[in-house]
């Protein structure tokens, strides 16, 4: 996994400010370490308080750190909920990285030579200037590993929408697998509607592309056509890293399979709709259980088994 780590300051009218860690391609990171799956991490954080907060929950949640704590500031997102919990953003942040080169030499010595697939996107593929090693890393890795990527656009830190939608393409043409929330595409491309999206992009190249739509059916697209799957309903607590869960979640659902990294490519991309489909489900049900409870707090294997 490769992109932001930060600390999420929560606030709301009805409960005491919390810091939570963050990020979302850090999110996602923790999420398949719960599912029981090793993971790698590569995103920059500082030698402070926060810093010290990220090292201990990546710690904590089996998760390896290739980069060390550098001399900058940690990044920091503050989250405001609204009343039905949902979550709007203002971020500090600093995505300064390696040189790409460096960044794929130290991830293969790291995971021992071998990488099975590596997963990008948020701020990672679109904030300077980081962003250019991380595209530089996914164009060197994509011929060796699948590759996944949720846009989760943030609008008030990447503004422009003409470059904010080719990076999106050029990142959707190099993965396998993608997830985006309703909100990235209808922001991305206003005046198209969501579902002619959804087709361009799988005819880009990906396996699939998965859309999710908040309390709305979860929609996907794979060269089989269009599926729906209705959502697993739940008393939200707040929005914080649902979509991360479900990333994760995917995720894990593929390589249960044995369906992520490059020498299964092909199966990959002729899935079964009745392997999408239980997939879905299982990436839902870790959406609904994040959701459920405040933070981004992903299930681990054995509360998804129950």
């Amino acid at each position: 996994m490769i992109g932001e780590a930060l600390v999420d300051v929560v606030l709301s009218d009805t409960a005491t400010p919390r810091a939570h860690v963050g990020g979302s391609p850090l999110n996602v990171a923790v999420g398949v370490s719960r599912l029981e799956r090793p993971v790698l991490f590569a995103g920059r954080f500082g030698q402070d308080e926060y810093g010290a907060m990220i090292a201990a929950h990546l710690e904590g949640n089996g998760v390896r750190s290739l980069l060390e704590p550098d001399s900058s500031p940690t990044s920091q997102a503050t989250a405001r909920l609204d009343p039905t919990g949902a979550a709007s953003y203002e971020f500090d942040l600093d995505w300064t990285l390696s040189p790409a080169a460096a960044l794929v030499r130290d991830l293969r010595a790291a995971a021992g030579g071998s990488l099975k697939h590596v997963h990008a996107g948020s701020i990672a593929t679109m904030l300077a200037p980081g962003d250019a090693e991380v595209m530089g890393l996914l164009e060197a890795l994509s011929p060796e590993t699948t590759v996944s990527y949720d846009p989760n656009v943030r609008p008030s830190i990447v503004p422009d929408r003409v470059f904010a939608r080719a990076r999106a393409e050029e990142s959707v043409r190099l993965s396998d697998v993608v997830h985006a929330s309703d909100e990235d595409i209808a922001w991305l491309y206003p005046d198209r509607p969501l579902l002619e999206t959804l087709k361009a992009w799988q005819a880009m190249g990906p396996a699939f592309v998965v859309m999710t739509r908040g309390a709305e059916d979860i929609v996907a697209v794979t060269a089989h056509g269009v599926r729906e799957r209705p959502i697993v309903p739940v008393d939200v607590a707040d929005t914080v890293g649902a979509g991360d869960s479900f990333t994760a979640a995917l995720l894990a659902a593929l390589d249960d399979r044995s369906l992520l990294g490059a020498a299964h490519r092909e199966r990959l991309h002729a899935m079964d709709p009745a392997d999408v489909e239980s997939v879905l489900i299982y990436a839902s049900r870790a959406s609904a259980i994040t959701a459920s409870r405040p933070g981004a707090d992903p299930p681990t294997r054995a509360e998804l088994a129950g």
